[in-house]
């Protein structure tokens, strides 16, 4: 991406006897509540990141009427995106919002749910308060034991005319209030019974090139709010690239791009993300990719062996080439104080000829200087990733890098903690995924088969689809179509699709956001819960369409 070519390119089982039938497998099909509702259009929306009105002190919400359990039918599992993993039946009349109802919060849980119960009551229109006791029609949030079950996992509860949504961390609680807020949206009730819900994999989320397409904050924000109801949590941000660098820097202002995010911009939308338990994962590629460094500071060109310069590439022998990017990495650690850092390290021009020694000579000469008389210039960018990571690793923030910056057979090998994004196995050499996966380093699936939208669909490129992920693509389909064995797939920890903006201006922002919405939507489903969907593509998508 970058200027990628097509040549190049990036729980349970549940009983289904009628006899055993108060637990529900749930699929994304389109009905949902236990009791009729109005229509969608009907449903509260959501009205942004504002607290609903606090309910006065001694207000009592209105009890529902009393009706026997046994006059409703069994529920049925709720409908959202992506599709809750269980959902156990009950009877009765499930929960609507109400004008006196609340999002209620323990006081011992208040420091940490707070912001999760105020967006909630904010988008469905309810009064907030910290109570010891839920009242008649309140929704509950409430912090379950450390460990009681997997991170981010959260069970809802529907009951008695309440709602208590429960989990062992933060996150997982915001995710119950995003499956809420999706049976109200789509149906306007949620269902009785009780929903237990865990994603399948840890890392889920979109890649924005926003390095050669400038991408206002307020969309970048609208984004994070969209990822949040789908449940993904990362949003990775490339932007340094050949074309721009748009971020503020007070180290090197020389080589900032017109228009650029300011840094106070920066830090409202990792603050937003955080309030939605989403990490931001900056990336400054390098040693290529870095152009728009170089028209500042020629001297670091890489040139060949006949004085050529290679574009984007810095020479990695010049240790000022070292420092410069290693000031930046410094200034940029605290802009981004999530839990991630990429360090690029694709396309390095030196490694994309059929020679790189005889191409490179000073690049030889210096992976010979630091690793012996059979180093190859794969071993001194090996040394490049290995020591912008020991900049960065002291963060405590996990490394990335692309697939294709780690190689095989040479003297120097890749720390074993950086985390390979899997986009291509086209490059010259090229590594197939079970290289990576028998060697015991993680994998994040970027496959760019299906989860590359590429502005223009230059060289060969199509848009993905929502349906083709849907309907195909699993987390252990890492390279073309092909899933690599089960027996791997702890070691993939997620996926991400990636928006890259080669042919910047063949879309507007509005474009991008309406392109990418279903096939966000479907990529969600498949790293919330990598089994086949029960539900077909047409039913999944009228959903998204309705929820969205």
């Amino acid at each position: 991406m970058r200027q990628r070519t097509r040549r190049n390119r990036r729980g349970r089982t549940l009983a289904t006897a009628a006899a055993a039938a108060l637990v529900t497998l749930a699929v994304p099909a389109c009905s949902a509540g236990a009791e009729p509702s109005r229509a969608a259009t009907d449903a509260p929306r959501a009205t942004g990141d504002t607290p609903g009105p606090v309910t006065p002190p001694g207000t009592t919400p209105a009890a529902p009427p009393s009706t026997p359990a046994s006059a409703y039918p069994l529920s049925t599992a709720p409908s959202t995106v992506p599709a809750v993993r269980e959902h156990r039946a009950a009877r009765g009349p499930g929960w609507k919002p109400a004008p006196a109802a609340r999002v209620v919060v323990a006081p011992a849980d208040s420091a940490a749910l707070s912001d999760e119960a105020k967006l909630l009551a904010g988008e469905l229109k309810l009064g907030y308060a910290e109570a010891a006791e839920p009242g008649p029609g309140d929704v509950q949030l409430a912090l379950a034991a450390k460990g009681s079950g997997p991170p981010e996992s959260y069970a809802l509860t529907v009951r008695d005319g309440r709602v208590r949504i429960t989990g062992p961390d933060e996150a997982g609680v915001f995710y119950g209030t995003r499956t809420l807020k999706q049976e109200i949206r789509g149906a306007g009730a949620a269902p009785e019974g009780t929903v237990e819900d865990a994603p399948a994999k840890p890392q889920r989320g979109l890649n924005l090139d926003i390095a050669r397409k400038n991408f206002t904050p307020g969309w970048i924000e609208d984004r994070l709010r969209e990822m949040a109801d789908l449940k993904l949590n990362q949003l990775g941000l490339h932007f340094s690239d050949d074309q721009a660098f748009r971020i503020q820097s007070d180290s090197h202002p020389e080589i900032v791009s017109t228009p650029h995010l300011t840094k106070a911009q920066v830090r409202g939308i990792t603050a937003l993300a955080a309030r939605l338990h989403i990490t931001v994962v900056p990336e400054i590629d390098s040693p290529g990719h870095l152009g728009a460094v170089l028209r500042a500071h020629p001297d670091l060109q890489l040139r060949d062996a006949q004085g050529r310069a290679v574009k984007g590439a810095v020479d990695i022998s010049n240790p000022a080439s070292a420092r410069l990017v290693d000031e930046l990495l410094r200034e940029y650690l605290p802009l981004f104080p999530a839990g991630a850092w990429h360090l690029g390290a694709d396309e390095y021009q030196a490694l994309v000829v059929r020679d790189p020694q005889a191409s490179f000579p000073k690049l030889a000469a210096a992976a010979r200087a630091r690793y012996g008389p059979t180093a190859r210039v794969q071993d001194l960018a090996t040394g490049w990733l290995n020591d912008r990571a020991a900049v960065v690793r002291p963060s405590g923030k996990a490394l990335k890098a692309w697939n294709d910056g780690f190689f095989k057979g040479g003297i120097a090998t890749a720390a074993p903690d950086i985390q390979a994004e899997y986009w291509t196995g086209k490059e010259i050499g090229a590594r197939p995924p079970l290289e990576y996966l028998t060697a015991g380093r993680k994998v994040v699936n970027l496959n760019d088969e299906y989860l590359y939208y590429v502005l223009g669909q230059p060289n060969q490129f199509t848009y993905p689809t929502g349906r083709r992920i849907y309907e195909e693509w699993t987390p252990r389909v890492l390279r073309g179509t092909a899933a690599v064995p089960a027996a791997h797939d702890a070691q993939i920890l997620g996926a991400r699709l990636a928006v890259w903006c080669d042919l910047a201006g063949a879309q507007t922002q509005d474009q991008v956001a309406a392109g990418i919405r279903l096939p966000l939507a479907a990529l969600s489903q498949k790293v919330w819960d990598a089994r086949t969907p029960q539900a077909p593509w047409t039913a999944f998508k009228t959903l998204a369409d309705r929820l969205g």
